[in-house]
């Protein structure tokens, strides 16, 4: 007699995170030519700015394009608030605006409402999506298929960077560039990065009773800081709040002490050279800090995990939020929650 078996708490999250290496990979060998067709056609466009739409993770994808965007490209761009849309009923002339939409499931009632009202308003609209049937696909006139495969766990992580990866191949399409050489790499280095398993359990067993986690960034690598804060409070339940390293300094530095926990994101870059001074005045303040970066920077942290070296700091996002998906899952099965399928949660979220 055949018996169903109820998989172990976080057993679907952790199966998924395990899936990255072989996402990214999917996408730099079947994506990338597709990706490139719909950058050289939309860039035929001539496009002046860019507007991003996205909620939850996407929007820090999003807000990772952003950068790509401002830097890589020379173009301005902006976080739309779809509210002045859906429910203002805003209509600004979007004349040769790209507008580009990010959603794991392409099926949130307001992202394809303002999506459509975009196209109304003759933007350029491209959605990014794991599912090329969802209604925000239909709607848009571009689409980029992210290729991650279903994703069952609420929360996202395979889909995340996925989505990192398929912007970053979207903007040198834009701009008529090669794709980094080490982004080949990202595969292999995403394999080792997620077998230390090891030092990712040992950090959640030091940060299981934290009562809150501040968690700070600069640079590229300050969505990688929202989307770790995201994913701690979603599955941990742990107050989570992410600051760029100069809006911490401009008050909310004087709620850090030596019990809270604050995670510093550091890139190995611009982004990291900038973050300098925050982490003397945390570590000044006597803060348990911890860093997700180069081995010199964890060296001399509280705690860290250590990255990969020689990996182009705008390619960085993908690999830093490896270690902090496993922290969330590791302090969650560790305070005896599931990680899978957090409470008051839905996949796809239906707002209006």
């Amino acid at each position: 007699m055949n018996q169903s078996r109820t998989p172990a708490p976080g057993g679907i999250m952790a199966a998924e995170m395990a899936e990255q290496p072989a996402v990214l990979s999917r996408l730099l060998e079947e994506g990338a030519a597709p990706i490139r067709a719909v950058a050289e056609r939309i860039a035929a466009r001539r496009p002046r700015f860019v507007l991003l739409t996205a909620r939850g993770t996407s929007d820090n994808a999003a807000l990772y394009a952003k950068y790509l965007i401002e830097v890589q490209l020379g173009k301005p761009a902006g976080l739309t608030s779809m509210s002045t849309t859906t429910a203002y009923g805003a209509r600004p002339d979007l004349t040769d605006v790209l507008v580009i939409t990010v959603s794991q499931s392409g099926g949130s009632p307001d992202l394809v409402a303002s999506t459509r009202a975009a196209r109304e308003a003759r933007a350029v609209t491209l959605a990014v999506t794991n599912n090329p049937a969802s209604p925000l696909a239909e709607v848009s006139e571009f689409h980029i298929d992210v290729l991650a495969g279903p994703e069952k766990a609420l929360p996202a992580t395979k889909t995340y960077t996925a989505e990192l990866l398929a912007l970053y191949l979207f903007v040198q399409g834009l701009r008529g560039g090669r794709v980094a050489a080490s982004a080949a790499r990202l595969p292999e280095l995403a394999a080792q990065v997620l077998g230390r398993q090891g030092e990712v359990r040992s950090l959640a067993e030091r940060y299981r009773f934290a009562q809150r986690l501040v968690i700070t960034s600069r640079g590229y690598g300050y969505p990688t800081a929202r989307e770790a804060a995201l994913k701690l409070m979603e599955t941990t339940y742990i107050p989570a709040t992410a600051f760029s390293g100069a809006d911490l300094l401009h008050g909310p530095l004087a709620m850090v002490d030596n019990v809270s926990p604050v995670i510093a994101i550091v890139p190995d870059g611009k982004g990291g050279e900038a973050l300098q001074p925050v982490l003397d005045r945390l570590r000044g303040r006597g803060a348990d800090l911890m860093v997700v970066g180069q081995r010199d920077q964890v060296a001399a942290a509280s705690a860290g995990f250590a990255l990969p070296a020689g990996v182009p700091e705008e390619l960085q996002p993908i690999l830093e939020i490896l270690p902090l998906q496993q922290l969330a899952h590791e302090i969650t099965i560790a305070r005896g929650q599931d990680p899978d399928a957090p409470r008051a949660l839905a996949k796809v979220t239906q707002t209006h």
